[in-house]
This record gives structure tokens, sequence and C-alpha cells, in this order.
């Protein structure tokens, strides 16, 4: 590009390099062309180059890294699924509440696995499952965890005598937590896929050799509705268990002392 220097005749000019973006193919041009879009200019700025498509995928290593992780949680996940499956009748299965620890195990599982998701090509169709279908799934497994720890803060208080809280304490209390609070999850995510449903996007501009090939989550604020319900479940099942967290300690000081008023009884009347 050419210009005109100040204080000498019109005939003489200087030459300086185009600026970042623009090119200029010819000699003694007044004016560099910018480069159409989804191309960059080269080092010389005489020609346009197109820029490389890249997206997150099991190529490189941070896709790799987190296809292995995903792979090794998903394995540890089976491996106490299997052994819980193998002890199906044990006390210690029966006592932790088999049907709840299952669904727990299955929807952890769902949730390492929907993680691949996240390194397939973007497209439409993973563009609408990945957030949505690890929103549901990540629900059901908080859901779960915050159902056994209701049923345990529950069941303590049904120990008292005289308590009305026996007749809620079962498995269809267990079973109706997790369905109520995954259905409102399915409901927000059925919101945001018929109104502003995400779509696959291309960045053309954060990289200057490079287009990122993305999801567009559609509506930011369904996105955050979304991650919100999900820190509420984690929030709530934290304030349940930060409240029952006495509750053994108190019934193991109940036990002990219902057993030194015994062995008091007992040997008052021995001796008397």
């Amino acid at each position: 590009m050419k210009i005109v220097v100040e204080g000498k005749q019109f005939c003489c000019y200087d030459c300086l390099p185009c600026p970042g973006g623009k090119i200029s193919s010819q000699h003694d041009v007044d004016d560099c062309s910018e480069c159409p879009q989804g191309q960059y200019a080269s080092k010389k700025h005489d020609s346009c180059i197109t820029k490389k498509l890249i997206f997150l995928s099991y190529d490189n290593p941070l896709g790799m890294s987190l296809a292995i992780l995903a792979l090794s949680f998903s394995l540890c996940t089976l491996l106490v699924l299997g052994t819980f499956l193998k002890h199906h009748n044990s006390p210690i299965v029966k006592a932790n509440n088999r049907d709840l620890t299952y669904m727990l195990l299955v929807s952890l599982l769902l949730c390492f696995l929907c993680t691949l998701q996240f390194l397939i090509p973007p497209g439409n169709i993973i563009c609408l499952l990945r957030q949505i279908t690890f929103a549901i799934v990540f629900s059901v497994a908080v859901s779960c965890v915050l159902a056994k720890t209701i049923i345990v803060l529950l069941a303590f208080m049904a120990t008292k005598p005289g308590s009305r809280v026996r007749k809620w304490v079962g498995r269809r209390l267990a079973i109706s937590i997790v369905l109520s609070c995954s259905l409102i999850q399915a409901g927000i995510c059925t919101v945001w896929l018929a109104t502003t449903p995400p779509f696959p996007d291309m960045d053309l501009h954060s990289e200057t050799a490079e287009i990122i090939l993305q999801c567009n989550e559609g509506s930011a604020t369904m996105f955050y509705c979304v991650l919100g319900y999900m820190g509420f479940l984690a929030a709530s099942s934290f304030t349940v268990a930060f409240l029952s967290r006495k509750i053994p300690k108190l019934q193991v000081t109940k036990q002990a002392i219902r057993y030194l008023e015994n062995w008091w009884q007992k040997s008052k009347n021995r001796y008397d």
C-alpha cells in the first residue's frame, strides 16, 4: 500500500505493509483489500488463506484426556453396580435402599457417558441432545441423593414414640421425590427446546487462523435456568444432609442412655 510523503512531490510515496486482516496482491495500489469471511491474510499480506475448522474431538490431547476420564469413571461405576447386584439380598445392600442405590449408580454411569457427546462434531441433533440429556440424567442422580438423605432423616424421626412420620417413610416417597424433581427439569428442558433450541454455530473471530465449530445454546436464560435448577437440587441435598448430620450421634446417645438405665435397674435390683 502506497502513501504520499508530506512535503515531497506527488510522484514520491512510501510503501507500507497492509494492516492486519488485509492483503495486496499487486504493487503500487492505493488501498488494501480485506480477506473474505472464513479466510485470513498470510504473513506477507499478499494472499488469503482458508481458515481451519476445529472442534473439541477425540483427536486432540484435551478431548482424549476427557474421554479417558469419562470411560474410567464409567468403569468404576459399573464395578460398584456389579458388586451391589452380586450381593443383592445381603443386609448391607437392603439397608442401603436398593432401589435408590441402583437408580443413583445407573444415572451416574449415564452422566459420565453423556460427556462423550461433547466430543462429537456439533450438528443439529448433537446440539439438541447433549445439554438436555446431561441435565436430565444429572438431575436424576442428584434427586436420588436428595431422596436418600430425606429418607434417612425421616427414618430417625419415625423412631420417636407417637410419631406420624412412619406412614411417610417407604419406597413410594423415595420414587416420588426422584420422579417429581426429574420431571421439573424435563419440563424446563422441554420449554427450552420448544422456544429457543440450541443449534450448531461457527466462531469466526476468536482465532485468526481457525474457525471454531460449536453449539450455540440458543437462549442463555434457559441455559442458566437448567444450570440453576441443578444447583438448587445440589444445595437442597447439602442442606438436608447438614440438618441431619447430628441425628446418628443423637440416636447412639439415646441407645447408650437406655442401656445405662437398664443396667442400673438390673444392678440395683440385684443388690437390693
